[in-house]
């Protein structure tokens, strides 16, 4: 089987991707793309993805891109760590959380992380950062919480669910500013971490 991932590795949705690939030991060749190396804008890439944007992920001629849909589409085909529950209801809830990390974690911080990290000290606009810092603090205070009462945000299992919002929350808690301590949100992500997939993208630096 042929598979490629598309997408630099410093980009938080390719993280997602490479850490389910990670998790199911699955072999790939991973293609870096977007920022600096280039590439989305080519005509070849945007037949695969024409929103330009990663990442992408190219198997035996099928091409999916959202990263979220990759992976839920990891999880339906390969099982493994990452199988989906048969329950209903037990499936809903990882398909809120992915949703949440989305719609309203990784937005909420989006403005912050930008200005803070991709943007020059002396053009950098407060209001921007303060509003942004505050958005990001009501959502991981929301989910500090949820997360004193079960060891994985979707319940007492591992799932894609932790990798989206523990790749969103990494970012979060090491984002140059003074936050809120949030200490079960720390010992999740510590414990993410243990994973040896996990590690190497828990690990990475905000570029």
């Amino acid at each position: 089987m042929t598979r490629r991932l598309w997408g630099r590795a410093s980009s938080g949705n390719v993280q997602k991707a490479i850490w389910a690939l990670e998790e199911l030991a699955l072999p790939y060749e991973h293609i870096e793309a977007g920022g600096a190396h280039g590439i989305v804008g080519e005509a070849r890439y945007r037949a695969m993805n024409p929103n330009g944007l990663v990442p992408t992920l190219e198997e035996d001629g099928f091409v999916l891109w959202e990263s979220n849909a990759i992976l839920r589409y990891l999880a339906h085909a390969h099982g493994g760590v990452l199988a989906l529950p048969e329950e209903p209801r037990d499936r809903a809830l990882i398909d809120q959380w992915l949703d949440w990390q989305a719609t309203a974690f990784t937005p909420a911080m989006r403005d912050a992380f930008l200005q803070l990290v991709r943007v020059a000290p002396e053009k950098r606009n407060a209001a921007v950062i303060e509003a942004s810092q505050a958005a990001g603090e009501r959502c991981a205070d929301m989910l500090d919480r949820h997360l004193a009462s079960t060891p994985y945000v979707a319940g007492e299992t591992f799932s894609i669910a932790d990798i989206a919002v523990g790749c969103a929350a990494h970012r979060w808690l090491i984002l140059p500013f003074e936050k809120a301590e949030r200490p079960h949100i720390v010992a999740w992500r510590d414990r993410l971490a243990q994973r040896s997939a996990g590690s190497s993208v828990l690990s990475l630096p905000l570029t």
